[in-house]
Order: structure tokens, then sequence, then C-alpha cells
């Protein structure tokens, strides 16, 4: 098993985990005042979208990816029918928050539609976030790896930015287990072209806002979902901390907004450049699905 391809896994599903408490609150300065530096994992409070779910847990973006990852482990390689199996099963007693795009999708696979053409019009981030288990699958076939990232996007996210975003860091991730520094690979993802999304412009503006404070850059850019105000701020992230995943995930947490999906995305790239010994002992142990996900990766690896 390759050590930085483990970190990249471990670090996307860790920066999940760290927003899970705070997810979605906007107000930076309540959210300091509330939760302080946000240094671990923390338990949501009762009023959370999160409620009931405890430290080290994952959000709903973190347990759509470990599904991806099982299925991945299970099969073998990614099949798109085992995954929305197992996803549609998540769901089917999901104790925890259901967000608008997966409620729409799961009414479409009800009016009998498969997975190719059950994707919300959506255009929450979320939907590219779920890469890290297939750049780890799929490192040494990227055409493979590419059709793939776009693939589980538009399952649930057929909106063409968001599927484009998904190959964008599938891509760059990659390039980064590849030996690209994260801001070389980011402009190699973007050199792919793509039809809808302004990568380019996305790109510029969060490379030019690397010296920022991230609470303020990122608050410009927009907290919120939507991949036109998200992509910009895990750019930030990336370019800001490039080898720094504790300044990276925790400095994302504080920034507020939909921080969760920013943290998979920022965790993946960042935590490949950094490698297991960048990845802080207390988060990896705390990290409630660490014997599952370090299961399915060993499965991956030896298949």
């Amino acid at each position: 098993m390759s050590d930085t391809a483990k970190a990249m896994v471990l670090a996307s599903f860790i920066g999940d985990a760290l927003a899970l408490g705070p997810h979605w609150e906007y107000d930076t300065t309540a959210l300091a005042q509330r939760f302080g530096p946000v240094t671990g994992f923390i338990d949501p409070p009762a009023d959370s979208y999160h409620a009931g779910k405890k430290a080290g847990e994952l959000t709903h973006y973190g347990d759509q990816t470990l599904v991806l990852l099982d299925s991945l482990a299970a099969r073998g390689r990614f099949d798109l029918e085992d995954f929305a199996t197992r996803w549609q099963q998540l769901f089917a007693a999901y104790d925890g928050y259901i967000d608008g795009a997966t409620r729409m999708t799961l009414k479409i696979f009800n009016f009998g539609e498969g997975p190719a053409n059950s994707g919300s019009n959506s255009s929450d981030l979320s939907g590219a976030a779920r890469v890290s288990p297939l750049v780890y699958a799929l490192r040494h076939d990227l055409p493979a790896l590419v059709d793939a990232a776009r693939a589980q996007a538009k399952m649930t996210h057929n909106h063409a930015r968001v599927i484009e975003g998904a190959e964008f860091f599938a891509r760059t991730a990659w390039a980064v287990l590849g030996g690209k520094s994260p801001e070389a690979a980011l402009m190699q993802a973007a050199e792919a072209g793509y039809a809808s999304a302004p990568i380019n412009q996305w790109l510029e503006m969060g490379l030019a806002s690397a010296g920022q404070d991230t609470v303020e850059a990122i608050a410009g850019f927009g907290q919120t979902c939507h991949i036109e105000e998200a992509m910009p701020g895990v750019i930030h992230l990336i370019a800001r901390y490039p080898r720094d995943l504790p300044a990276c995930l925790t400095h994302n947490v504080m920034a507020g907004g939909d921080s969760a999906a920013r943290g998979l995305l920022a965790g993946m790239v960042v935590g490949a450049a950094s490698g297991l010994a960048g990845l802080p002992k207390a988060w990896v142990e705390g990290l409630a699905a660490r014997k599952v996900i370090e299961e399915d990766l060993q499965v991956i690896a030896t298949r």
C-alpha cells in the first residue's frame, strides 16, 4: 500500500470529520466564540444539522465517500451500479442529515432511472468531493480515474460544473501523487480543458488569495455549498497550506459555511503532499471510521 496515497484518503476523511461539529455555521465570529479554535474532533451541538453524531464521525458527505470506498474494495474496480445500490442503502434508514441533492436523487431513483441518469441538478461542490477513494484505486490509470470521478459526481449532481470539478480535483490529486507540488498539480489539472466550468478563473482567484487570511478569503469568495463559491476557497486552502495539513484543515473549519466539502478536497490534496508524517496522530486515531478505511485500502492495494 502506498503510504502517500493512504495519507491522501485518510486526510480527506479527516477534513470532513473535523468540520462535523461547526458545519454550516456561517457567522465566523459566532463560530469562534462558540467552538474556539477547532483543532480536533468535536461533538455536534444539539441544534446542529448533524445532531446525534459523535466526535470523529463523518458528515453525510463523508458517509457517502465511505460507501464509495467500500464499493471499490468489494468489487475490485469502480462499479457505478454497485455504488448506486450501496448509496441508496445508506439512505434507506439514514440517521442523519439528508440534503436537497440527495433527496432529489433518491426520488429520481424511485422513478426507475439508473445511476447514469439519476443526478439532481444541484450545483453543490459535495458531488465532486467524494473522489479520494477513486484516486487511490485508479491512480495508475488516469483515463479510468477521470471517467469514474465524473460518473460518481453525475449520479447525484448532474450539473456540468460539478462533474468537471470532480475531474479537476481528481487530476490534481493524481498529479500530487505523481510528484508534483500542489500548486503545480492544480495548474496541470487546469490544462485538461473544461467545457463548462471556468476552472482557470477559479484557479486564478484561489492562487491570488494565497497570501490572505483564510477566513477573509473564503468570506470573499462565499462560504456556501455552491461550486462557484466553494471552488476558489478550496484552491486557496491548497495554495496557502500546500504541505501543512493541520493548518489547512483547522483554518478551513474556522472559515465557516460548507467546510465539510472543502475539507474533503483540500485534505485530499494537502494530505497527498504531506504524507502520513503530516497527519496528526490524534486525528488519525480519533477518526471513527479509521479501521474500515484502512481495511478497505488494504483490500484495494492487494488486488
